[in-house]
């Protein structure tokens, strides 16, 4: 029998590569490991999460009720700082109508000691009445007259009507009398209101023709229930020169 010569190829069956499963192997046991910490993390700090959650839970109720506090007190701020205004601006009001009204009653009570200075407190009672006349030169030639009403029979009763007056004198030795219309020196002068309780006081500026002598004032109201004239001496006495 021949002796069988040995085969010059021989067929070995290859290992596979178990590289990646190592590698596959290697990721799930570190998968593992951080699961494995995350559950024992939890497991150490389970125990104080519900005090911590009921703690957060409780602290954001308190901020919540604190800020609700702030937005009502900054309301209730708001409504006082506007009631505060209001207020200010109300007693200003107030204190200014206080500050007239006391000037009103100052007023009055001067004029009411004035009246009693006029008629004393004995006086007896009349109606309408011319109390003075007066007259004082001014600059320009004019005169300064100053006529005072009165009337104390009917209290609370106000009279109206018109004044005017007219200058009794002498003028190139002869008697004169000089109108309205010429001491104002236009035609058809309008009279001189009055209306009044208790007194008044009227006044104004006339003219006097140059060489005319001031003698006596005959003064003439018109009004609503009377028709009264009344003569006045010329107080001040002063004879009036100039051109003839």
């Amino acid at each position: 029998m021949a002796k069988v010569p040995p085969p010059r190829f021989v067929i070995v069956q290859q290992q596979p590569d178990k590289r990646p499963y190592i590698w596959s192997a290697v990721g799930v046991a570190w998968s593992l490991s951080l699961v494995a910490a995350w559950f024992w993390s939890q497991s150490l700090a389970a125990p104080r999460l519900p005090k911590l959650v009921a703690e957060l839970d409780t602290t954001q109720r308190e901020l919540r009720d604190r800020q609700n506090q702030l937005d009502r007190l900054a309301q209730r701020e708001a409504t006082l700082q506007r009631s505060d205004q209001i207020s200010r601006a109300a007693n200003k009001q107030v204190q200014g109508s206080l500050a007239q009204r006391d000037a009103e009653i100052s007023d009055l009570r001067a004029d009411i000691a004035f009246y009693e200075r006029l008629v004393g407190a004995t006086a007896p009672a009349k109606g309408l009445n011319v109390h003075s006349v007066e007259f004082q030169p001014e600059t320009g030639g004019t005169w300064r007259y100053q006529i005072v009403l009165t009337q104390n029979l009917n209290r609370g009763a106000v009279s109206n009507g018109g004044l005017q007056f007219q200058v009794e004198g002498v003028r190139g030795g002869k008697l004169a009398s000089i109108g309205w219309d010429e001491l104002h020196q236009k035609p058809k002068a309008p009279i001189q209101d009055y209306s009044f309780r208790y007194f008044q006081q009227l006044g104004g500026s006339v003219m006097l023709p140059a060489g005319f002598t001031p003698q006596r004032v005959r003064v003439s109201l018109r009004g609503e229930n009377a028709a009264i004239e009344q003569h006045f001496a010329w107080k001040s006495g002063v004879t009036v020169t100039g051109e003839t």
